[in-house]
């Protein structure tokens, strides 16, 4: 089985389409859709564009699918809670119906005896980064049951052990980073993941995503629009997990 994962789109709808032109794209039998597809400023179109892929598609919960879905019906968020605010706008976009599907999507997919969470098996938004220790890790992925876990959350591609599971996160589509902009997604071939990185005008992208309202400048300019390096974006949510209480 071929399987092209696509992880973390956040509606940047110009990143999907040039990962779905790549020729090392074609041919999939499944499209993966790995959850944070949305909110993003061009939330409709994206679902759209993947709804309209004519071979089967099958959708993951992530936690901002989760929150699209929660929106909905919300009181109005405070403004300084930008996670909510951006949830909120892509409800808005989204008629009610198709905002709260979005919510009931599973958090695993089993394809091909490969394991597909949107950030563990375990939990929507568990934070699992470059720099967490090995406990964590197997805490995350001790009842996988799988030999091969494929995430994403973190919008940073990686390939790790923690105990008998090898866990590869598929990077982001829409927003990575990694101090460059090209759009990370996975192509996964008879259960051997391969990752891909695709070459699109991405900082026009983050300009016409601005230009639309969206209120995120912070993540659009450290994704698209000046890449930041990836080791400050690692340590602020590593910084997060333990703060959490990860």
């Amino acid at each position: 089985m071929r399987v092209l994962a696509v992880y973390d789109i956040h509606g940047n709808v110009e990143a999907l389409e040039a990962v779905l032109a790549d020729p090392r794209a074609a041919g999939a039998d499944v499209v993966l859709v790995g959850g944070d597809a949305v909110p993003g400023p061009f939330a409709a179109e994206t679902l759209d564009r993947l709804e309209a892929i004519r071979v089967p598609v099958r959708w993951l919960r992530g936690n901002g699918e989760r929150e699209v879905a929660e929106a909905v019906g919300a009181p109005a968020p405070r403004p300084e809670d930008l996670a909510a605010v951006t949830a909120a706008l892509t409800a808005a976009q989204l008629n009610h119906e198709r905002a709260l599907a979005l919510g009931g999507l599973p958090l695993t997919v089993e394809l091909d005896g490969v394991l597909y969470c949107h950030a563990s098996p375990r939990r929507d938004d568990e934070m699992l980064t470059r720099l967490s220790p090995p406990e964590r890790w197997a805490a995350a992925l001790g009842g996988a049951g799988a030999a091969l876990v494929v995430g994403g959350h973190t919008h940073q591609a990686d390939d790790r052990r923690a105990g008998p599971v090898r866990f590869v996160n598929a990077g982001s589509v829409g927003l990575p980073y990694e101090g460059h902009a090209d759009a990370r997604w996975l192509w996964v071939e008879d259960g051997v993941p391969s990752p891909r990185a695709t070459a699109y005008d991405a900082a026009r992208a983050g300009a016409r995503m601005l230009a639309a309202g969206w209120p995120d400048e912070r993540s659009l300019g450290a994704a698209l629009l000046d890449p930041v390096d990836p080791a400050v974006v690692t340590r602020i949510f590593e910084e997060l997990a333990r703060a959490q209480g990860a």
